[in-house]
């Protein structure tokens, strides 16, 4: 029987620093998001740079979202009981290139629905 290793959950550091710099980036464009269209075309009206601040919106929600519930997914991996997830990297390497494919077209999907759902829920 296979030893499990058991360690305390790490943050990624380059995966959270770049996700946190790009959050940042975002809302930081948030109010000067509008002037800057507004200040390209003189015609737009009042709601078509409103239109594109919900979809930054949206992909901002979309970014705490996810990064929230990786937080989560540290926090409680171990309480369950599972091995740590260098472990689990290691036994999917070992499946099957038809079973990797399918995997990350369902972790592909179920994200895709994650951001739609996003977008639909601010506009």
């Amino acid at each position: 029987m296979k030893n499990i290793g058991v360690k305390r959950p790490h943050m990624m550091t380059a995966y959270a620093l770049e996700i946190g710099f790009l959050l940042l980036v975002m809302v930081l464009i948030w109010p000067l998001g509008q002037r800057w269209i507004i200040s390209a075309d003189v015609t737009a009206g009042y709601i078509d740079p409103g239109i594109w601040l919900l979809v930054l919106l949206s992909l901002i929600s979309f970014l705490l979202a996810a990064g929230l519930s990786f937080w989560l997914l540290q926090r409680l991996w171990l309480r369950l009981g599972f091995p740590v997830i260098e472990v689990m990297v290691l036994q999917f390497k070992t499946l099957d290139s038809w079973k990797q494919l399918s995997f990350y077209w369902a972790s592909f999907v179920s994200l895709l629905f994650a951001a739609v759902g996003c977008l639909i829920a601010i506009c």
